[in-house]
Order: C-alpha cells, then structure tokens, then sequence
C-alpha cells in the first residue's frame, strides 16, 4: 500500500530563535467571496530545521510531517533562496 504525497509550502522565515526550529510565514492572496476585495492572508507555522541553517529572511520548502512536538508539524526540506 503506498501513502499519499505529503504536502508542501513555500515561505519565508520569520524567526530562527529556537533551537532546531524555524517559524516561517507563508502569504497567500484571498480573493473575498461577496466584495471580490483582495485580502492578504498570513499564515505562520513552526518547522524542524536540524542543522539550524536558516536564517531570517531565507525563502523556504517545508513538508507536512508527523507531529514533532506541541506545534511543529512541518520540517525543512530545503532552502530556496537565501537572504543577502
């Protein structure tokens, strides 16, 4: 039996304060169903980076996981950028 692809997201880190975890903010555009107004909408979640190599500002990859501890349930799967 195989399992589904898990999915992905890309995002930019917001902080990198703890040890092997990374918090990063993923933006997305909403377009609202009565006005057609345009909203931004912000989404943060915690990710494991286990080599903290992230740093604020970096564009990354992360994965749906298992959970990790009370809030993590992504992890790194790459840097796509990194910040200047």
């Amino acid at each position: 039996m195989e399992r589904n692809a898990r999915k992905t997201k890309i995002g930019i880190v917001a902080s990198n304060k703890m040890d092997k975890t990374i918090v990063v903010r993923i933006d997305d555009k909403v377009k609202d169903s009565l006005y057609s107004k345009i909203k931004n909408h912000t989404l943060r979640v915690k990710a494991h980076d286990e080599n903290n190599e992230c740093d604020i500002g970096d564009k990354v990859e992360i994965m749906e996981t298992r959970p990790l501890s009370k809030d993590k349930r992504y992890r790194l799967v790459r840097i796509v950028e990194k910040v200047k």
